[in-house]
């Protein structure tokens, strides 16, 4: 995207946009901020954007994915900080500790969100839910040879996260 058409965009378009997320964030600050982010994702896009003849609609789509990932990384916050609360004083981490683990959670967040939805879901009914692959193979009704595929793409990213 060139600069001339960018600046027209967000001249065009960024208020609007901007009053359009204050329905769904609690402050007109968080509202600005999510506008900003969604239009600093539409620049580093790679490959160009196609602008189309509703430039609106790419902004809510871009818009959405960025509060789609926010709420998701508060989800995760609050359930690791629910589950500290519930420990006993005596067993409760460090400050540091808190923070490895916080930082670890949103990068096995970011990495699960990233995947195709399929091989998300297959992951996670082999790793979570303890299925086997011909029973994932069965409920799905795909070829077992399908669902090893995609588990084998899925520890893939797992083994990418665990060596950056």
């Amino acid at each position: 995207m060139n600069g001339t058409l960018a600046a027209h965009l967000y001249d065009s378009h960024y208020g609007w946009l901007e009053r359009w997320l204050r329905r769904w964030v609690s402050t007109p600050a968080d509202a600005a901020d999510f506008a900003q982010d969604t239009f600093v994702q539409l620049l580093i896009r790679k490959g160009g954007v196609d602008i189309g003849d509703n430039p609106r609609a790419l902004l809510v789509r871009i818009a959405k994915a960025r509060l789609i990932d926010h709420w998701r990384h508060q989800e995760v916050e609050r359930i690791y900080l629910e589950a500290l609360a519930a420990q006993p004083e005596a067993e409760a981490p460090s400050p540091e500790s808190i923070l490895l683990v916080r930082e670890a959670l949103m990068r096995i967040d970011a990495m699960l969100g990233a995947m195709p939805e399929r091989t998300r879901t297959i992951f996670l009914m082999v790793r979570v839910d303890g299925m086997r692959h011909a029973e994932i193979a069965e409920r799905l009704g795909m070829a077992e040879t399908s669902v090893k595929r995609h588990v084998q793409r899925a520890y893939l990213a797992c083994l990418s996260l665990a060596a950056s």
